[in-house]
């Protein structure tokens, strides 16, 4: 029999299985009887009623898709709200919102990055960071995870254009990056900073307007931010936030908005309900906070080894890739659902459970979830 030109995959099928890195995907019901840890509704936003009407009312006005680029058909009135709206919010001179917040990183990387210039990047940064650089035609260097000085060492061996990027909170563990530190870095190397802020807005900074904000950056010249609306804001998409005349240069060369479909309408609607949530109801960012820390606390006095929260994430370490999904199953089949990171999803290397605080979870529930943890434990 002749050999197929994908053979080759079912080699690495066999690697995965023999590594316990093999990954499913696992559709769920629209309702559901598990407590939900894994999921990134950290405000509890994504069922709210004015977010689901925002979303419905914006498919009803506008229709199912955004029928084209952002350049073509693909802008409506609706996106220029959002973007408006969110970039006072988080106190920026402008926004652009594309379809993903992966989009939004390749987008403020690559456009950001020209021949001639160095990216400078935290080892522990998000795979859309990491790909941003990969397609960037300037150069990259890695740096250790949350290190300043390594930054402006890298910083001052090179002449030209540079930016540094970073997560603001690192989504494996949970843990915030020194925005101030690094800010003072770049601007003695007269280097832009391009900040991540997925898991920042709507939990960091007063009544949630995201990490930069928190940290004395937003609206400053030099500092640009993305955004996803998927997580605190509870639909879908992304945004790059900064000055006018980056957003600017970026609707004219970020590829993956000027060759991608625009947003949903139904996605910015939504988005744009929860922002204005979340503008009235400001508590909701300082409630997800305290629970991260009691989960945390509970955890730790429980004896598992967890990664302090800086923001909504916590990570408890698990002996295995195996014993993390197994821990993982266990704690799904009683009734908790929590995410499993293994290689090469952890940049360490160490599996580990990871939990999301939602601002709308009872002390019940979080007394409940930790019972869960614990008897399940490997």
């Amino acid at each position: 029999m002749a050999s197929s030109p994908f053979d080759w995959i079912d080699e690495q099928a066999r690697q995965r299985e023999r590594a316990g890195l093999v990954r499913t995907l696992r559709p769920r019901p629209a309702e559901s009887g598990l407590l939900d840890l894994a999921g990134n509704d950290y405000l509890g936003l994504t069922r709210h009623p004015e977010v689901t009407a925002g979303a419905a009312d914006a498919a009803r006005r506008w229709g199912g898709g955004a029928t084209g680029s952002r350049l073509v058909t693909g802008s409506t009135e609706l996106h220029a709200e959002l973007e408006h709206e969110l970039a006072a919010f988080c106190g920026f001179e402008a926004a652009l919102v594309l379809s993903s917040g992966y989009a939004a990183n390749l987008a403020a990387v690559t456009a950001l990055a020209p021949h001639g210039s160095l990216v400078v990047s935290d080892a522990g940064n998000h795979a859309s960071l990491i790909d941003g650089c990969r397609l960037a035609r300037g150069t990259t260097q890695v740096v250790p995870h949350r290190d300043p000085d390594a930054v402006r060492k890298a910083l001052a061996a090179h002449e030209g254009p540079a930016v540094v990027v970073t997560d603001s909170v690192f989504s494996v563990d949970g843990d915030a990056a020194p925005l101030r530190g690094l800010a003072a870095v770049c601007r003695q190397a007269g280097a832009g900073l391009v900040v991540d802020d997925a898991h920042g807005l709507g939990v960091l900074g007063a009544g949630g307007r995201g990490a930069a904000r928190a940290a004395g950056l937003a609206g400053s010249a030099d500092t640009v931010v993305t955004v996803t609306l998927s997580k605190s804001l509870g639909s879908q998409g992304g945004a790059v936030l900064g000055p006018a005349r980056v957003v600017d240069h970026l609707v004219n060369a970020a590829r993956t908005l000027i060759f991608d479909t625009g947003l949903a309408p139904a996605a910015a609607g939504a988005a744009l309900a929860a922002l204005r949530v979340l503008r009235r109801e400001p508590e909701r960012s300082a409630r997800v906070r305290a629970v991260a820390s009691e989960l945390h606390e509970l955890l730790t006095d429980e004896g598992h080894s967890a990664v302090r929260p800086d923001a909504a994430v916590v990570s408890v370490r698990a002996p295995s890739p195996e014993a993390a999904v197994r821990w993982a199953a266990d704690c799904r089949a009683a009734g908790l659902a929590v995410g499993c990171f293994r290689p090469p999803s952890v940049p360490d290397g160490v599996s580990r459970l990871r939990l999301t605080a939602r601002a709308d979870l009872t002390g019940a529930q979080i007394a409940d979830a930790v019972h869960v943890i614990s008897r399940t434990a490997p």
